[in-house]
């Protein structure tokens, strides 16, 4: 896979020029300081983008904002704002089948094997910000369960009714057991974390609506993946207001062990770091990956993604936990 293939550079810079005309719109209110989202050790600043401020914690790396906007209007950017709606209405629509491809098809056969492992094949799957429903149309194939979305934009909840799934338009936060199916569930959510206002309260109410045994299984990226460690603040995958905490191995295992979950798995299968640096060669400023990246062919970049990922220190990261 190639980043360009689900990151078209025409659609992601429209999408840039949306969100920036978007956080003038919504993000006017004063900011509070937070501490960590993961430890809750004080951050120290690292930099700035697009007028949010970019904390980095130096108990367990993780990078997040700080100060913080107010709750209520990451409430209101994400059920109203322009960026969203193209997100939902052009962007996942143009790329949908090429995402479907190379993202979803491979994640599905890679979560089917964790729930054959688990005896779980069963389950009703839960995806938590299921988005455009590509995931859950895809994981329907392989359970015996419901495939349930629960996504609060008003916008992608439309494109995942479209494609029959069974749809909670609510935010994780206020959904009750009672609007789950009966049974044993596995909850899924890809690339949320990073999104989240409150991370803790997030996971304390997904472990409510859990059961003994139910599994988590949750993909997002990480503050010491090698792609956005070597362009950090020039890195494209740290765009707010979507994007405002990056765990990484370390600190996602302290904040999971925290709120009383089981790991099972930490792992960073990602592919695209080598070829993301590849792209942004003109802005790494590290003399080993600007070297890496201008005298290796393809063979050795392959082994070199092959290696980041085995030892964890890819940006996309995967967890498995359970309760």
């Amino acid at each position: 896979m190639k980043e360009i293939e689900i990151r078209p550079k025409k659609l992601f810079e429209k999408f840039i020029y949306f969100t920036k005309l978007d956080i003038k719109k919504y993000f006017k209110k004063p900011r509070k300081n937070i501490n960590c989202v993961a430890c809750q050790k004080k951050g120290k600043f690292s930099f700035k983008k697009n007028n949010f401020i970019y904390s980095k914690c130096e108990n367990c790396s993780t990078l997040f904002v700080s100060p913080r906007p107010q709750e209520s209007e990451f409430l209101e950017y994400y059920t109203k704002a322009s960026s969203i709606k193209f997100l939902a209405k052009s962007y996942y629509k143009k790329t949908e089948e090429v995402r479907k491809n190379k993202i979803w098809k491979p994640k599905v056969r890679l979560i089917s094997k964790i729930l054959k492992k688990n005896n779980l094949i069963k389950s009703n799957c839960i995806d938590i910000g299921g988005g455009f429903g590509i995931f859950a149309k895809e994981i329907k194939k392989i359970i015996k369960g419901k495939s349930v979305v629960i996504e609060p934009s008003p916008f992608l909840a439309e494109e995942s009714r479209k494609k029959k799934l069974i749809v909670i338009p609510k935010f994780l936060e206020t959904v009750k057991k009672k609007d789950l199916p009966s049974g044993k569930n596995i909850f899924t959510c890809f690339e949320l974390m990073e999104h989240l206002f409150d991370p803790s309260r997030f996971i304390k109410s997904v472990r409510k609506l859990m059961n003994k045994g139910d599994l988590l299984l949750f993909t997002t990226l990480s503050s010491t993946g090698t792609d956005i460690l070597t362009l950090w603040d020039n890195s494209r995958s740290i765009s707010p207001p979507h994007h405002i905490n990056f765990f990484n191995p370390k600190s996602i295992s302290i904040f999971l062990k925290k709120n009383k979950f089981k790991i099972l798995d930490i792992s960073t299968p990602g592919t695209i770091d080598i070829n993301i640096l590849d792209n942004d060669r003109l802005l790494i400023k590290d003399r080993f990956w600007k070297n890496f990246i201008k005298t290796k062919n393809k063979d050795e970049k392959f082994k070199m993604q092959n290696l980041i990922s085995q030892l964890n220190l890819s940006s996309h990261m995967m967890v498995v936990c359970k309760k």
